[in-house]
């Protein structure tokens, strides 16, 4: 899973392995870049998690400089999110409270719809909710988050 929010300015990298965009935007480019970047250091093998996890940090940096790059990346086992200029993440875990968002005069219980071996993280550009206490990312950081929980 790939998700990117931002623009990225003359941001033509040389795509010349298995990964090419379908489409034309920023985020393609720079989803197949970092596939074709990881290949060419780690070939087939999965790297152990410091070695990835260096590795996306100095490519994520790399393409920051083309513009506003935050950024989701997952394998299903973890999550690496990149802030070029806001990102926020909260974990919401046992024991669950209420939620006020902050646009709409709703509220959710969390505890209604969920059990107390669930937690999650939420990574969004502004927080989500007016009750919570979200952290703010710093530019340029790329945090690693494994099961919900933000690793050091």
């Amino acid at each position: 899973m790939f998700a990117h929010n931002g623009d990225l300015k003359d941001f033509h990298p040389l795509l010349n392995g298995a990964f090419r965009p379908v489409g034309t935007t920023d985020s393609e480019r720079a989803f197949c870049y970092i596939l074709q970047q990881l290949r060419a250091r780690f070939g087939e093998q999965r790297p152990a998690l410091d070695a990835l996890r260096s590795a996306l940090s100095a490519l994520v940096h790399e393409i920051a400089t083309h513009g506003t790059f935050n950024m989701l990346l997952s394998s299903g086992g973890e999550l690496f999110a990149h802030c070029s200029t806001n990102l926020f993440y909260l974990v919401r875990q046992h024991p669950f409270d209420t939620a006020k968002l902050s646009d709409e005069d709703v509220s959710v219980d969390f505890s209604q719809v969920t059990t107390p071996n669930d937690r999650v993280a939420i990574i969004v550009t502004q927080p989500l909710t007016t009750n919570e206490q979200w952290t703010a990312f710093l530019p340029g950081e790329l945090k690693l988050f494994i099961d919900g929980c933000p690793q050091a």
